[in-house]
């Protein structure tokens, strides 16, 4: 049976990688990202899937978002909370309008998205709820202050609705990536060796693959898989879990 699967931040990286995986289960997929020319294209190489401009961070944005796809779909199956960007700073120079942009997509997204796709979920009592953290939801490494900030939140917010939907047929997990090969990633390697003055094949190390045992960056697809099975009937007594997909980390 297809379902009806939301992934926000769905235009490339690990978002674009869980949504391909969800269409290859058989499912369809609604993208959602801040680019709708970029959500568009990967719709479109995709298939089974319709592109949306959702600003998980605006209310309006995210309750009229939901409402047009129960409206279009019916239902609303699976919510994979994954849009998020990175800022590299000393806590001193951390710019405050970086911080509250962060906090904003990274932890304010996913309540927002969850508050508004519950109320259907419950109705039907039945519902899969995916928020991508981090292993920096468990741990921290320097000049990161509010991306690890927003993924500890994650973590709790996941615990929390958990909880509170344990008896309306819903789970709730929390996928704990640890350092996947997207842009985010590649980006972050120039301003890391900056901070510390090294190569960028030293920052990857220091800062990324210090405390992972596999020592290589993961693939998008491996957290895609991750995410396709606790949206799974196997997967049905799985909640309030945080999943390290990490290599070792």
């Amino acid at each position: 049976m297809e379902r009806a699967v939301v992934v926000t931040g769905a235009a490339q990286g690990i978002g674009y990688a869980i949504a391909k995986a969800f269409i290859k289960n058989g499912d369809f997929v609604m993208i959602c990202d801040l680019d709708l020319v970029k959500a568009q294209e990967a719709a479109s190489s995709l298939g089974q899937a319709k592109a949306f401009k959702v600003d998980v961070s605006d209310e309006y944005e995210v309750d009229q978002f939901v409402q047009q796809v129960i409206d279009e779909r019916g239902q609303i199956d699976v919510l994979v909370n994954n849009a998020g960007l990175q800022h590299i700073d000393q806590v001193e120079n951390f710019p405050v309008g970086k911080w509250r942009q962060l906090i904003e997509v990274m932890l304010t997204g996913p309540f927002l998205m969850t508050k508004f796709t519950l109320p259907h979920m419950k109705k039907r009592q039945y519902g899969r709820i995916i928020n991508i953290s981090s292993v920096h939801g468990k741990s921290a490494s320097p000049y990161k202050s509010a991306y690890i900030s927003a993924k500890h939140g994650v973590v709790g917010l996941t615990r929390t609705v958990a909880i509170e939907t344990a008896n309306d047929g819903i789970t709730v997990n929390a996928i704990m990536p640890g350092a996947v090969r997207t842009k985010l990633i590649e980006n972050q390697l120039a301003k890391l060796a900056e901070e510390d003055g090294t190569s960028e094949q030293e920052a990857l190390h220091n800062n990324l693959l210090i405390k992972q045992p596999m020592k290589r960056l993961l693939e998008p697809e491996d957290i895609a898989h991750t995410a396709v099975f606790l949206a799974s009937d196997g997967a049905g007594a799985i909640t309030g879990e945080t999943v390290s997909v990490s290599g070792g980390w």
